[in-house]
């Protein structure tokens, strides 16, 4: 007697199969996609522009004149990238954005469905907005400088690319928008809520880090120190307004390391609550 073996081939059904999960590269090129495909992506951009070039312009051509004279009590440093004071809420709103948005229209969902990876999401945003903020902070401060030197060079108080702090502060400017744009994403993946992460970041930048200066002893001052528009804003400016602030890089090293603590929370958070 013998006996036949038979072999069964079993098919493999591909919607079982599951599929590849796409690399950081992918991961990137599709939130870059993503970020220049909302209008208010290229609206922050040109209004951080339009704001910081044109206010720095506009300050040093009507101030010129008094900081050539003998009652200036202002050094020209100070104004040269004036304008980014007020430029900074454009990348307050552009990195806000980058992340509410999302859960706004509800795409959060279908994005982490394409990558579950939420780290490589997370890290892929941040990538993209701080890459954005630092290329057109640092164009709007060279742009800034160029026409608000033009009239201080006419009173004869213009301002070398090579003085003290003057090549810094354009590159920091470019730093201080990137950092601050991440501080804002970070708030917004924490409270998913535009109007909310606005106001937060808003009120630290503008309110209470002025307020913090009316504190009392040591460690008010401290306070108010550390507090991130104080802390990180003076690397964008060759001459700081106020004296009180920390050191360049010394301000913006402790920035930095608020940004990444809120970052780390922000991550932490995003990777354990649901969509």
């Amino acid at each position: 007697m013998t006996v036949t073996a038979t072999s069964t081939t079993v098919a493999l059904d591909p919607r079982r199969v599951p599929a590849p999960r796409p690399g950081f590269p992918a991961t990137l090129r599709a939130e870059w996609i993503k970020f220049w495909s909302v209008r208010s992506t290229t609206w922050s951009v040109v209004a951080l522009f339009v704001i910081g070039a044109g206010l720095t312009t506009l300050v040093c051509a009507t101030s010129a004149e008094w900081l050539a004279s003998a009652d200036a009590d202002e050094a020209p440093g100070s104004f040269i990238t004036w304008g980014l004071m007020l430029a900074q809420i454009a990348a307050v709103v552009l990195g806000t954005l980058a992340v509410t948005s999302e859960y706004g229209t509800g795409m959060i969902r279908a994005t982490l469905a394409a990558t579950p990876r939420r780290g490589a999401v997370l890290a892929a945003k941040a990538v993209v907005l701080s890459a954005t903020l630092f290329l057109a902070g640092t164009v709007t401060a060279f742009a800034g400088y160029l026409g608000g030197n033009f009239f201080l060079d006419r009173e004869g108080i213009g301002i070398a690319l090579g003085d003290d702090g003057v090549l810094r502060s354009m590159l920091g400017s470019g730093l201080y928008m990137a950092g601050l744009g991440l501080f804002a994403a970070a708030v917004g993946i924490l409270v998913r809520h535009t109007a909310a992460a606005l106001s937060i970041v808003l009120a630290l930048v503008f309110v209470a880090g002025n307020m913090a200066f009316l504190l009392p002893g040591t460690w008010g001052e401290w306070t108010a120190k550390l507090m991130p528009g104080n802390a990180g804003s003076a690397i964008a400016t060759p001459v700081s307004f106020n004296p009180e602030l920390m050191a360049p890089w010394t301000g913006f090293a402790a920035f930095t390391g608020e940004v990444l603590v809120l970052l780390a929370v922000a991550t932490l958070v995003f990777r354990r609550r649901d969509a």
